[in-house]
């Protein structure tokens, strides 16, 4: 039986912060926004989506239940302030949930999304089909040689490239089949883009090894009516994994969130960096 989405969220929240949703990467775990999690709590109530490794739904059934889920959250608070942040696989699932989302969304925020995987032959074409026949012991192997491609090694400290490692070895071959073929299959028109009035944020890793993150970072602006882009000179594909990379500042210095904002909670405790499913 298909599992659904569902939100991981800090041990400590606060539903009178804005709402920050996370969605994750190709992994689907939602984990590996830990790094980031305890300057993000001093402004937000942040909420990280998981996807199931056996969900092997389209790019619109899992939005809707994105939307579903932020449904449920708004349910609870006197605001609504919504902040979307979609990281590469993720990245895709946020422009599909902001472009269709019944609510306002204060800021998107995309981090070298992988709306350009279809302009890939290598990756387009042949990896859909060649994950889903190699075995899986295999699959978990051939991903410590993929790790130089994801991410920049030396910006990330040691236990959070075991823990990249830990994610991409996640999904069994069926399901990295599917995700891979659901990048290939990534559409969205530029009219609905154009339609999205809300300020949007792309971050793109000018040593991205694995996609063209600047260019179509580039690209996506050109679209979007209201978007900047903050280019990271020495950050690769998991940017947000790096030590150096805070993205609570990069926020600030392009104006996703004011340092006087009336929402943001300082009183968020250090240690609370461990994610729960809810």
């Amino acid at each position: 039986m298909t599992q659904a989405l569902s939100f991981l969220r800090p041990k400590n929240t606060n539903l009178e912060a804005p709402l920050f949703v996370y969605l994750s990467g190709m992994d689907g775990t939602g984990q590996l926004l830990r790094t980031q999690m305890e300057s993000l709590q001093q402004g937000f109530d942040v909420r990280c989506v998981a996807i199931p490794a056996n969900n092997l739904q389209g790019w619109n059934t899992l939005a809707t239940q994105v939307i579903d889920l932020i449904a449920a959250e708004l349910k609870q608070r006197s605001h609504s302030s919504i902040y979307l942040c979609g990281e590469s696989f993720g990245g895709c699932l946020a422009m599909k949930v902001a472009v269709r989302s019944p609510f306002a969304i204060s800021g998107l925020i995309l981090s070298n999304p992988a709306s350009s995987f279809s302009q890939q032959p290598l990756f387009g074409v042949v990896a859909p089909t060649a994950t889903s026949w190699v075995p899986e012991f295999l699959l978990r192997s051939s991903a410590i040689a993929l790790l130089p491609f994801l991410a920049a090694l030396g910006r990330i400290a040691s236990r959070d490239r075991g823990d990249l490692l830990t994610a991409m070895q996640s999904l069994p071959p069926k399901t990295l089949s599917w995700r891979l073929s659901l990048l290939r299959d990534f559409q969205i028109e530029p009219e609905e883009l154009c339609r999205f009035s809300p300020p949007v944020l792309l971050i793109a890793g000018a040593r991205d090894r694995l996609l063209p993150s600047v260019a179509e970072a580039q690209r996506l602006a050109r679209q979007f009516p209201n978007a900047r882009i903050a280019i990271l000179p020495d950050s690769g594909h998991a940017c947000l994994l790096e030590t150096d990379t805070q993205l609570c500042e990069i926020l600030r210095a392009y104006d996703l969130i004011k340092e006087n904002d009336p929402d943001a909670n300082e009183s968020q405790l250090r240690n609370n960096s461990e994610l729960m499913i809810n």
